[in-house]
């Protein structure tokens, strides 16, 4: 079994693992994860694996709140052995009791949380987060509603998600001048393939004490090594729903990737997650599954190589950043 990784989220005490497993796929339709069992397998997979960081949101899954009501069934007796992470008010998928009201304010954040503790079936969240920025409500208002759910003992840590280097510097103003919790992680798209952060967020979690919690770490599952310029897995996410994203591949850098990490003797999986965990301000790779399989090679994959600066350099050749 694996011995895996932790690491204190940003300057708290809470312990996440080095990988997280991505809780999306619960509850999506056409996965393996669709119904209850095929989510209690993967969910108790991740634990068994020493993998406690658990990521969902209020809108994942085929209804509104499918994924955490499987993910409470699932952890019953459990609970206490994984850190909750969930996410609230996406400004494309909303509560659908809470249309009319800005996803931001202190009355969606108050109806929100209530509904993601009951399906979760628990009496707190661990790190509740702001899923996208809302711009009809000041961010004051939703740190000072965050405020009060942590003074009552319902949300630990907070975290915001979509938020562009200008927005993490105005919550954190906020947060000082009014005496609010700080937001102490970020939920940022990151990949070998989307680097943009590496310019202002980056630095901006780094100055802040941020931990980044990056999302599409893998480019979709490009990155798995299960991908080739011939195509993939059929029942992958990618060749159902999203086919256009390996047909449009920079192929020729990938494959150069995957030659590197043979070189050095880890598979691209390895190899991606190793170079994952050795960027600034990360906290944790979060990775979706929907078999055990996966989960394991996940698991296995975390601390199994550090890439050194020669490696970072080409790797940078490979993929630079972009502003």
């Amino acid at each position: 079994m694996t011995s895996m990784p932790q690491r204190a989220l940003a300057d708290t005490d809470l312990l996440v693992s080095a990988v997280g497993l991505g809780c999306n796929n619960f509850g999506r339709p056409g996965s393996a994860t669709e119904e209850q069992g095929g989510t209690d397998r993967v969910l108790h997979a991740a634990i068994d694996h020493g993998i406690t960081l658990l990521d969902t949101a209020e809108m994942y899954g085929y209804e509104h709140g499918r994924s955490e009501s499987m993910m409470g069934r699932a952890l019953a007796g459990r609970r206490d052995r994984v850190v909750i992470a969930t996410k609230f008010g996406h400004a494309d998928a909303k509560n659908p009791d809470l249309l009319d009201v800005p996803h931001g304010s202190r009355a969606y954040v108050r109806t929100a949380v209530e509904g993601s503790l009951r399906r979760l079936r628990t009496d707190r969240i661990d790190l509740y987060q702001v899923h996208t920025p809302d711009p009809e409500t000041p961010i004051d208002e939703t740190l000072s509603a965050l405020h009060e759910l942590v003074d009552e003992g319902k949300v630990r840590f907070l975290g915001h998600s979509n938020f562009m280097p200008a927005q993490v510097e105005e919550a954190e103003r906020a947060a000082t001048a009014a005496g609010h919790p700080r937001f102490v992680s970020a939920q940022n798209e990151y990949s070998l393939l989307v680097r943009e952060a590496d310019t202002e967020l980056l630095p901006a979690l780094e100055r802040h004490r941020l931990g980044l919690l990056p999302y599409f770490p893998l480019a979709n599952g490009l990155f798995t090594g299960k991908f080739s310029r011939e195509g993939g897995p059929a029942d992958s996410r990618i060749m159902r729903q999203r086919p256009h994203v390996a047909t449009d591949a920079p192929w020729d850098a990938i494959e150069a990737f995957a030659a590197l990490c043979a070189d050095r003797g880890v598979g691209m999986l390895e190899g991606t997650i190793g170079w994952l965990l050795s960027r600034p301000a990360m906290a944790s790779v979060i990775a979706g599954a929907t078999t055990e399989q996966q989960v394991a090679q996940n698991a296995a994959a975390a601390g199994a190589w550090t890439p050194d600066a020669e490696a970072l350099a080409r790797i940078d050749e490979l993929f630079p950043s972009r502003a």
